[in-house]
């Protein structure tokens, strides 16, 4: 066999490779004597069919099989060798012409092909003892504490009728009856019969709820709106339309005294347990959002110290994800670039330069996991797929069914987990230090990424 390296530029490389074809020829008689005991054929007993035959009706595909296997073998060889890590698949280009073709699998010409790859680079690791990490730690305020329990009592609270011919105002909840219809058309999804709708809430169509200021029960208003652009159903994205809608009943948001009695109906015994509850909560909020902050840090500081070329297929691959998800998001917000501020050619600019980011991330965090023996069980994974389950009550069955007949679903789940370790592993050998901040500061960041997107 004989291996040539035409192609070293960067992490491209190329072979070629010549394999004799007395080898080929070898290779497949060993296999046709080992089918000999296997195969029957009409005229001759089990184990008796000459190799000469068995060439003569088997010997092109036992070829061609045999072709495939030195391929794979051969191409391993080379890149052990040589130490290499493949960064995608191998890209192989044979012979084309017939007559070559048929010669090879003849076993009457030598094998000659060219192997194309890509690899990863080595990734000198850097010294994670000599990281620091600082750790913002956020406490819950007994304010919070209150406040949250505000919000809970403003979830929970109760309505009761208004009087004869009162008026709905923001804040009431009006039960409606409506037919929607476009230019005069009903269209599907638009009629429905006893909606409560609470004024202010913001959770119809804009402009639907501020038209039922005004409106008593018993009243019948056209509600003239328009479909956001955005709206889930594309046939109704954008079309104004018009609801006929029947109010039945006007109820008034009740105030709620936030006691013992109140606690009860939350299924707790007193207050004193529900703001325990709500503390925890919040703990467990602010703890979260300190591990995003450190997390985000981190990687921040591997990004700094692992500086190489990523594989360009790696990258191309990674932006093409992105930047397909970007546009539809954008087209199905009848958003510009120009609306963002920004140019087609900017915005890609900077995807691929996320892209890179990502890509050598991952090729770091892999690396890290791979030198120190971090790997991800199957009861971790099995433990994510129950937590998705429950967050989806009814359809637990449905989507443990779904992760356990979808290789890249389950793929999906386990991706966080290993990074997750690996990214526990660093922050061990690390310095981290505790810094105590507000929850103000502690959500800084992330409502200044908010604003910015």
């Amino acid at each position: 066999m004989q291996v040539k390296e035409t192609v070293a530029e960067g992490l491209k490389h190329e072979f070629q490779i010549s394999v004799p074809a007395a080898d080929l020829d070898a290779k497949a008689d060993a296999r046709l004597v080992d089918l000999k005991d296997k195969v029957r054929l009409n005229g001759f007993r089990p184990g008796k069919v000459p190799v000469s035959h068995l060439k003569k009706v088997y010997g092109r595909s036992v070829m061609a099989e045999t072709i495939d296997q030195t391929i794979r073998d051969t191409n391993s060889q080379i890149f052990t060798e040589r130490g290499f890590r493949l960064a995608t698949e191998p890209k192989v280009t044979m012979p084309t012409e017939q007559t070559e073709v048929d010669d090879i699998l003849a076993g009457k010409s030598d094998l000659t092909y060219t192997v194309s790859i890509e690899v990863v680079p080595a990734i000198q690791l850097a010294d994670f003892k000599s990281f620091a990490v600082e750790k913002p730690v956020a406490e819950v305020t007994d304010a919070e504490v209150d406040d949250a329990i505000k919000r809970i009592a403003e979830q929970n609270r109760t309505f009761a009728a208004k009087g004869e011919g009162a008026k709905a105002e923001t804040g009431d909840r009006v039960t409606v009856s409506f037919k929607g219809t476009i230019d005069g058309t009903p269209f599907d999804g638009g009629t429905a019969e006893d909606i409560q709708v609470t004024i202010g809430s913001n959770t119809f169509i804009p402009g639907f709820e501020e038209q039922l200021i005004g409106i008593a029960a018993g009243e019948t208003r056209a509600l003239k709106v328009s479909f956001p652009t955005n709206y889930g159903n594309a046939k109704l994205a954008g079309q104004p339309a018009e609801f006929e809608t029947t109010a039945t009943s006007i109820e008034a948001p009740q105030a709620t005294v936030i006691n013992d009695e109140f606690a009860k109906t939350l299924g707790l015994e007193s207050l004193d347990q529900l703001k325990g509850a709500a503390r925890e909560r919040l703990a467990a909020e602010f703890a979260g959002a300190t591990r995003q902050r450190v997390k985000r840090l981190l990687l921040d500081r591997l990004d700094e110290t692992h500086r190489f070329e990523a594989p360009p297929s790696l990258v191309d691959e990674e932006f093409n994800l992105m930047w397909n998800s970007i546009k539809a998001e954008m087209e199905s917000g009848g958003k510009t670039f120009a609306d963002e501020g920004t140019t087609e050619e900017a915005a890609k600019e900077e995807y691929r330069k996320i892209a890179d980011r990502r890509v050598r991330l991952g090729l770091v965090l892999s690396e890290i996991g791979e030198k120190n023996k971090i790997t991800v069980t199957d009861d971790e994974v099995s433990r994510a797929v129950i937590e998705r389950a429950r967050q989806m009550p009814g359809r637990e069955k449905e989507v443990w069914d779904y992760y356990r007949n979808n290789a890249n679903a389950l793929a999906q789940l386990r991706a966080p987990i290993y990074e997750d370790k690996v990214v526990d592993f660093i922050l061990e050998l690390a310095t981290v230090t505790e810094k105590k901040v507000s929850r103000e500061d502690l959500y800084k960041d992330d409502e200044a990424e908010k604003s910015a997107a």
